[in-house]
């Protein structure tokens, strides 16, 4: 038997494994989003996809393996669209690379946010994906705060990342709930990418000769 034809009949296996899978995580989250995380079980999940738990269970050995999987989804997005903004960072001020750094993460997580909100709710947004991806997205703003400052003795770039980080996700995270609580979101970015940029600009200002 010709090797591309055991090819051919592997790939439409592997095709409706990735799309079995993609099955459980789509209905997982809506259903996350709907009743939250601990009233949802994976029965249900299998129930709502049209699947047996059996086949479930293929795919995933839990429900915390299937949370751990959307919310690293979430971040996974996040660290992409983070490097592509990386490389025109540099031509912006600090104030609108920090805008953009916020509106990045709040455009992801609003497109998410029933699943964000069940996961926050859970607390498994926080003992899930950030201790894994934090150091990612912190190495990200990092190259650009050395890159916008150069060579300095005076601050601590680390700490100066994390709190750039941190100050900036914390945003993104309440935006979800911001319209909610009569809140306008763009002005919240505006003014939080004010504050941090104008103190970036004052770090990054030459020291007196």
């Amino acid at each position: 038997m010709p090797p591309h034809a055991d090819k051919q009949r592997k790939r439409p296996k592997q095709d409706r494994a990735k799309e079995t899978r993609t099955r459980i995580l789509e209905v997982s989250a809506q259903l996350f989003g709907a009743r939250g995380i601990g009233n949802t079980s994976t029965n249900r999940i299998a129930a709502e996809a049209g699947m047996s738990i059996g086949t479930l269970y293929r795919y995933f050995t839990d429900r915390d393996e299937i949370v751990k999987e959307l919310t690293d989804g979430l971040f996974l997005q996040v660290e992409d669209r983070y490097s592509r903004l990386l490389t025109v960072a540099a031509d912006l001020t600090p104030r609108d690379a920090v805008a953009d750094v916020i509106r990045i993460a709040v455009e992801i997580l609003v497109a998410n946010g029933p699943l964000v909100r069940a996961l926050v709710a859970d607390l498994q947004f926080y003992g899930s994906g950030i201790p894994e991806f934090e150091p990612r997205l912190r190495m990200i703003i990092k190259l650009y705060l050395i890159h916008l400052l150069g060579p300095t003795k005076n601050v601590d770039i680390d700490i100066m990342a994390f709190i750039v980080l941190n100050a900036g996700f914390a945003t993104a995270l309440r935006s979800v709930e911001m319209e909610d609580e009569g809140l306008d979101r763009d002005v919240v970015i505006e003014h939080t990418a004010d504050m941090i940029g104008a103190w970036i600009a004052t770090v990054a200002e030459p020291e007196p000769a």
